[in-house]
């Protein structure tokens, strides 16, 4: 995607104050309309609810959610449902019920309904819309990079950016009303909308964001609360995002290259030698390969998405390998992938988040502190030039963090993930007080059908609220650059960005 994740530097740190919660007791409670989705979701029903707008103001406007679930196949021994979010922020819950909805079921016994819903603002629920139309999206990328590397393309960059902010909240009343907090009080609100006394709750990458955030909100409404490829909601909250950005991704390239080598992939041997020379080339000068120009900040963009699923390893392996053969002289693939609308829902739910630097400079300095941590850093960095001139919601949540839920919250964090690190899910471990740490010793973003063993503890923990022993750490899987794991594929690829 062309949009970039979020964060900010300790040395300039940006500090909101922390707003006092709005709660959703004062709401009407929907009554859900389940029908159909239609026959290419067959087994499948959607709805949509109304919930307000604003919840200071909890009788008055409204603005729509919608939802789609698999409902329990085991009724007899039927537990409630099962929350989930996908990530991003910006990705759809609907979507991602959809797709995954028949593969959880059956992970779970029939036992749940599988519910996804679109965050305010994102896919199918009133969502926000920054352009008037998809060709005007595109005009909006035209003649800037993916992110600055070059000192002569930042100021173009910022400034582009920083248009975003009016032209996404003028006019449009679910701009003012996206802060992850309010999505967490839609939640609880939907919790009671489907007859559930406390929430069961699946989130991954942003969602283990909406996770902590409900812990924080309703401690006491939780039955069961799962949060995978974790944010520390402080770093996050803060804008510091940055912190861990600067060098999580980092980690795990550097287990990309090690494991290339050890397998003898196609990007080897001293891979390491070879992406630093790829770099340098690149910099210097794009690449054509096959009738594509790779600049910069395409390749960077490339290993960092990659970053997501060690399954996509063995084909990044072989797209450096024919760009660094290009760069001397040689051929071949590679293609953008579509834009969906997440750009747009993104922005509006870290902009309300978030509160960001204003100023140029301040981007600049970040920015370099970004990069000193590796190459990945600015790439993170600069699409939060989006919030720039976007002014905070007054009712999104900014901690305290800390707090004790009635029943247990499992953190799950992997030792290599260059998206959401492991640090993440140690702080979220800490400051959700008698939480359990599952840690996977592998690669990639999230561990949830991607690591047998933590499938195996989750589903434990959510079917009966058996949580995995204390110290628990589940092995990685094979060196994905093996020909029988490089066909393997995830069960899920929850996002951040």
């Amino acid at each position: 995607m062309r949009f970039t994740v979020l964060a900010a530097a300790a040395a300039l740190m940006i500090t909101g104050t922390p707003a006092v919660p709005a709660s959703a007791g004062g709401a009407q409670v929907p009554e859900i309309d389940w029908a159909a989705c239609g026959p290419e979701h067959p087994g499948f029903e959607c709805a949509s609810v109304k919930v307000p707008l604003d919840y200071d103001d909890p009788r008055g406007a409204t603005t729509t959610v919608a939802l789609a679930r698999k409902p329990a196949t085991d009724t007899a021994r039927r537990i409630g449902s099962l929350f989930l979010n996908p990530g991003g922020p910006g990705g759809s819950g609907v979507d991602f019920a959809l797709g995954a909805g028949n593969a959880l079921s059956a992970n779970l016994q029939g036992r749940f309904d599988i519910v996804g819903f679109d965050p305010r603002g994102i896919g199918k629920s009133d969502p926000l819309h920054c352009f008037a139309s998809e060709a005007d999206l595109g005009k909006f990328f035209e003649g800037i990079p993916g992110f600055p590397y070059q000192a002569s393309q930042e100021r173009p960059f910022f400034d582009r950016y920083r248009s975003l902010g009016p032209e996404c909240r003028d006019d449009q009343r679910i701009a003012r009303h996206m802060s992850t907090a309010d999505v967490a009080r839609d939640m609880d609100l939907l919790r009671r909308a489907v007859g559930d006394r406390k929430l069961s709750y699946l989130g991954f990458s942003y969602g283990s964001f909406l996770g902590a955030t409900y812990a924080n909100l309703f401690p006491d409404n939780i039955r069961a609360l799962v949060i995978d490829g974790v944010l520390d909601p402080e770093l996050w909250s803060s804008g510091r995002q940055i912190e861990s950005d600067r060098i999580a991704t980092k980690e795990e390239f550097r287990e990309f290259l090690r494991t290339c080598d050890e397998a003898a992939c196609v990007f080897g041997p001293q891979s390491e030698k070879r992406w630093d020379a790829l770099l340098k080339s690149v910099r210097a000068k794009p690449i054509e390969l096959g009738g594509q120009v790779f600049t910069y900040d395409a390749v960077i963009n490339s290993a960092l998405g990659a970053m997501y699923s060690p399954s996509d390893w063995p084909d990044a392996a072989a797209l450096f390998d024919q760009l660094s053969d290009a760069a001397a002289g040689s051929l071949s693939v590679a293609a953008e992938p579509d834009y969906a609308n997440g750009f747009d829902a993104y922005n509006g739910n870290v902009c309300a988040d978030i509160e960001y630097p204003r100023d140029f400079n301040a981007y600049k300095a970040i920015s370099r502190y970004a990069a000193a941590g590796s190459e990945f850093g600015p790439a993170w960095w600069w699409g939060n030039a989006a919030c720039a001139n976007w002014p905070v919601n007054p009712d999104r949540f900014t901690g305290p963090w800390r707090t004790r839920t009635n029943a247990p919250v499992l953190v799950v964090g992997n030792y290599f993930d260059g998206v959401t690190d492991f640090r993440g899910a140690q702080a979220a471990n800490r400051q959700l007080a008698g939480s359990r740490l599952l840690a996977y010793a592998g690669w990639g973003h999230t561990a949830y059908g991607v690591s047998q063993c933590a499938t195996d503890h989750t589903n434990a923990y959510l079917l009966n609220g058996t949580l995995p022993p204390v110290g628990t750490v589940c092995p990685a899987n094979p060196n994905p650059f093996l020909p029988s794991v490089a066909s393997a594929e995830p069960l899920f690829k929850p996002s951040r960005r």
